[in-house]
């Protein structure tokens, strides 16, 4: 047998196997690479690769790279897709162990954000909400958790999560990833230049703790984890393939195990950093949000704005000019309805 009927039966790779039995309960699967690099499929939707038995490691890394946590951002899924079958047809050698998980599988198939409940507010425990129980986004939750937690217990070099979106309105900046919040820690130098491999050059800083994949990750298991927006939401088929090169090729030459390119120029020189300001929670019947429903991300609003309002406070931006990403009114009651940012720093690249 192959490689691809042995992880993926009749299905012609990874993502129609996925695809085809995104309600079925899929048993684990195993294969093994002609150079001994062995592919497991923990569960429908997740591989875990690992290296052949004494292959070297020179970043001393693992990866988790997820896509599809919410159903209908297609271009990751796409993208991740393509370096398995580079992987499986022998283009190249795996250097690192990986766990690469598509989210939201019934999602992706009825090609929506989500089913019940959004996924991407479903981590770090939230699954375990009384308003979330019998949910199948909440047991999938709880089950890539703990995929992610059995995986970074057998793997001692720096684990790095990616979890790969694209976003669901226009964007005056098209890329650019977000850093979860974990007390005192500081974004390390080489994973900014990994973002700007991957041609994501704004980077937001978030102010605290959430219920997100990449929250989740970097809380609980000690990643190095980043949300990555990558563009706009498209249909499975209907993606422009040629603008997620950056991100195809900076995630291939960390599967490989290669160096990291030399920086042409300082990182301080290409990448712009935001700090989140302020978290717009949908607080109930009487919240009134004044962000209209079609202005793209990153618009930036003057002092004095009034943003949102309910019966007991009403949000003005302060004495400098802040930005919103990820507006949006329709959201239930308690989630966010959107971030207001400012630049830490902002320099010419």
């Amino acid at each position: 047998m192959t490689v691809y009927s042995d992880l993926f039966s009749d299905s012609a790779d990874w993502l129609s196997h996925t695809l085809s039995n995104a309600t079925a309960d899929v048993a684990e699967a195993c294969t093994e690479l002609p150079d001994g690099t062995v592919i497991v499929r923990k569960a429908l939707g997740v591989l875990e690769l690992t290296p052949a038995p004494g292959r070297s490691n020179p970043n001393n890394e693992a990866l988790i790279v997820s896509a599809g946590v919410h159903g209908n951002e297609t271009a990751p899924i796409e993208v991740l897709n393509g370096l398995v079958n580079e992987l499986l047809h022998g283009d190249w050698q795996l250097a690192c162990p990986m766990l690469l998980i598509l989210g939201n599988p019934p999602a992706m198939v009825a090609g929506d954000r989500f089913l019940d409940a959004n996924m991407n507010r479903l981590f770090h425990g939230a699954h375990q909400k009384p308003e979330y129980q019998g949910l199948p986004e909440a047991t999938r939750a709880r089950q890539i958790e703990s995929l992610c937690r059995d995986f970074q217990a057998s793997h001692s070099g720096q684990l790095s999560h990616y979890d790969l979106h694209t976003a669901i309105r226009p964007s005056q900046r098209e890329k650019f990833a977000l850093y979860p919040f974990v007390e005192g820690r500081e974004v390390p130098p080489q994973q900014c230049e990994f973002l700007l491999e991957a041609e994501v050059e704004t980077l937001l800083l978030q102010h605290k703790s959430g219920t997100t994949f990449s929250s989740f990750s970097s809380s609980q298991l000690g990643a190095e984890s980043f949300t990555v927006e990558l563009g706009k939401v498209r249909p499975f088929g209907q993606n422009d393939l040629s603008r997620f090169t950056g991100i195809r090729d900076a995630l291939r030459r960390r599967f490989r195990g290669e160096p990291a390119p030399q920086p042409a120029k300082p990182t301080f020189e290409r990448l712009t950093v935001f700090e989140v300001v302020q978290e717009i929670l949908n607080t109930g019947p009487n919240f009134v949000f004044h962000v209209p429903d079609d202005v793209a991300n990153f618009t930036e609003y003057a002092p004095g704005t009034v943003i949102w309002e309910d019966e007991s406070t009403t949000y003005r931006v302060g004495d400098q000019a802040e930005s919103i990403v990820f507006p949006n009114r329709d959201v239930p009651v308690g989630q966010r309805a959107g971030l207001l940012i400012r630049p830490r720093h902002t320099t010419g690249a």
